[in-house]
């Protein structure tokens, strides 16, 4: 493109040439025994970087460490049990197919490549579905409390997108419950001397020496230390960049900086506009709002969702007669019904807010009524499986989900972009493996509910271990000094962009930047976007860009606690990333999951995909702050789960 809004550049394509030929079950074996293999003793002299200690990091650092590496790992929480893994609510995904209703491996598969309306890897997917039997076991093996039928056989119950019964879960707790497994894991390999774990120590840069990964430049976030961590590899396990929306499900302190920095040291970075809608969340409540909160996906497996027929009706809904109530993913979708998966959801929600027929504060929002199944199950029995999540709900919106219905409204939850990486899960840059959320590997354009813990935990407990082995021992590992040019220069820089943020001195907040961003970042690029407002965005976001660096204001220095300069150090790359988003997003002119192109929609307002211009992944190369970046196309190819109109009617 040769404008100079949205201009960027088309290089070669990038190709996966880690993944094995040959029919797609036998994948994952063929390469595991390809790989080659490091002896015991040896693995005691190598040391792995592993960064972030959420599902994927936590349970990367453990297995690593019970294999025998030396493992340096760093979180920025005050302890590796609070990273918002702890958040997931409704349960984790798996085909063990307990409820014998014709679950497999197979349908996993094909339910997660329709879901991620068909853009991505046959190959990760099914590898993905093949691992998450193991999961479970591994799992209740550390002692996760999975909830039980009466019987103690493991529960399942059902998520959107799926016409089974394979999600796993620990009432609304799952996520914590399978961190804390992770965690004891983990604090096992601690006391054993094999992890050095660096709490409340944040990555800020990443050192790449001879074109390969050795380690990282991070902050201690008390004393303001700035220090280098060298290694023979460096796996990235730091989460999403949903919170480039200022609101989202995620918490305040999650953030892109270690992503962000590898891209800027040569990381590809992948489809970064396709960012999960989650249907379910309490809608904002103003201005002095901070984060949203998460409604578990789970609970529309009971929960009716509905708005009244009629624009404008302001009665409270226990007024509303049931004739006058429009169940429109039931009425649209008799299939699925309310178990459509979350783009779908999240869009059809959208649509009858905008028709004007949307509930509460401002219209945006609609009705998870649970009146039915209380009626048909009794309180006690909804309580039992859904208790905690209605307390929280009370506790935020004071109104009793027992007594009358939630209110809900799509939010932006996860991201299915991230770091490009391989079937090993090797980026760009050789020696840095990047595992989790932060890579775009296995979702395609939307996440089904259930699956985030799932990859998390199948890539740090059996993917990574198995592939980080060949590159390990392939060798070739020189000593690197502390005082090498390369390191010194990553230092140096880290430091000055600290000094700049801190002399600036102006008289803008970083919030009120972060919230400026994202505001802009959601209008123009959220659940529905178009060419027009996309360029609107692609203009403002580098002024906004200027802006901050010539206003903000960060008090206190860089050598004490300063959570102002954390911020700062975050918002000043989310208004790099944001840039990126909304240039990915305009090349990208079809819809696509939860990504609405108004140009492109079929005659009944659907999704409208472009297979054949767009059937590929968007793999960008950065070229400098502002500077047409390079597209590097990954085309896909469909042997099993071919390409069709995604119909959940």
């Amino acid at each position: 493109m040769s404008n100079t809004v949205g201009s960027y550049t088309v290089g070669d394509d990038i190709v996966d040439t880690k993944a094995p030929s040959g029919p797609v079950e036998d994948r994952w074996d063929k390469r595991r025994f390809g790989a080659k293999l490091v002896n015991p003793a040896n693995r005691r002299k190598h040391r792995v970087i592993v960064v972030g200690t959420g599902l994927a990091g936590g349970s990367a650092g453990a297995t690593l460490a019970e294999q025998g590496y030396h493992v340096i790992q760093f979180c920025y929480q005050d302890s590796p049990r609070r990273a918002h893994s702890v958040a997931a609510q409704g349960g984790i995904n798996a085909a063990k197919n307990y409820r014998n209703d014709g679950d497999s491996i197979y349908r996993l598969f094909y339910d997660t490549v329709k879901g991620g309306d068909f853009r991505s890897r046959e190959s990760n997917v099914y590898r993905l579905a093949q691992v998450s039997v193991e999961i479970i076991d591994q799992c209740v093996a550390q002692g996760v409390p999975f909830a039980r039928e009466y019987g103690g056989l493991l529960d399942n119950r059902s998520f959107g997108g799926v016409q089974v019964s394979r999600t796993f879960y620990a009432r609304g707790q799952t996520g914590q419950q399978l961190l804390l497994g992770a965690y004891q894991a983990l604090e096992r390999q601690i006391d054993a001397g094999n992890i050095e774990m660096h709490p409340r120590t944040e990555m800020l840069d990443l050192i790449v020496v001879d074109g390969r990964a050795r380690g990282i430049v991070a902050r201690d976030l008390i004393t303001g230390e700035i220090s280098t961590y060298l290694a023979d590899a460096v796996v990235l396990a730091s989460g999403g960049y949903g919170n480039t929306f200022y609101l989202s499900t995620n918490a305040k302190g999650s953030n892109a900086t270690a992503i962000w920095r590898a891209h800027k040291r040569g990381a590809h970075f992948a489809n970064p506009c396709y960012t999960q809608i989650h249907p379910t969340c309490i809608p904002r409540s103003g201005e002095h709002q901070s984060k949203l909160t998460l409604m578990s996906e789970s609970l529309r497996n009971d929960g009716r969702i509905w708005v009244p027929k009629k624009k404008g009706d302001t009665r409270p809904p226990d007024q509303i007669p049931e004739d006058e109530r429009d169940y429109y993913l039931e009425r649209v979708y008799p299939s699925y019904g309310n178990l459509v998966p979350r783009d779908v959801a999240s869009r059809a929600a959208k649509n009858v807010c905008d028709e004007g027929r949307g509930v509460g504060p401002g219209g945006l929002g609609v009705y998870l009524d649970f009146a039915d199944a209380i009626k048909r199950m009794g309180r006690d029995k909804v309580a039992e499986k859904y208790g905690n999540l209605f307390e929280m709900y009370e506790r935020i919106t004071a109104e009793d989900p027992y007594q009358v219905p939630m209110r809900i409204y799509p939010a932006i939850h996860y991201t299915m972009g991230g770091l490009w990486v391989d079937y090993d899960l090797q980026s760009t840059i050789p020696g840095m493996f990047v595992i989790g959320e932060a890579n775009f590997s296995d979702h395609g354009a939307n996440r089904l509910g259930a699956s985030a813990l799932m990859q998390g935990l199948a890539d740090g407990y059996f993917v990574l271990p198995a592939t980080i082995n060949d590159y390990l021992a392939r060798g070739g590992f020189d000593p690197v000094s502390p005082d090498d040019p390369v390191v010194t220069a990553t230092v140096g820089e880290v430091q000055d962009r600290i000094k700049r943020l801190l002399a600036v001195d102006g008289d803008r907040t970083v919030d009120s930047f972060h919230r400026e961003l994202g505001m802009l970042v959601w209008d123009e690029c959220g659940m529905s976007r178009n060419a027009e407002g996309l360029r609107r965005a692609l203009k403002r976001i580098p002024e906004l860009r200027e802006e901050f660096w010539q206003r903000v204001k960060v008090p206190g220095t860089g050598f004490e606690l300063n959570q102002s300069l954390e911020k700062a150090n975050r918002v000043a790359d989310f208004l790099e990333l944001a840039e990126l988003m909304c240039l990915d997003a305009l090349h990208r002119e079809e819809s696509c999951g939860g990504h609405f192109r108004e140009e492109s929609q079929t005659d009944d307002g659907e999704a409208k995909r472009d297979d054949e211009r767009f059937g590929y992944v968007a793999a960008w190369e950065y070229t400098g702050v502002g500077e047409p970046p390079v597209l590097h196309k990954e085309n896909l190819d469909f042997e099993y789960v071919h390409p069709t109109l995604r119909s959940y009617a």
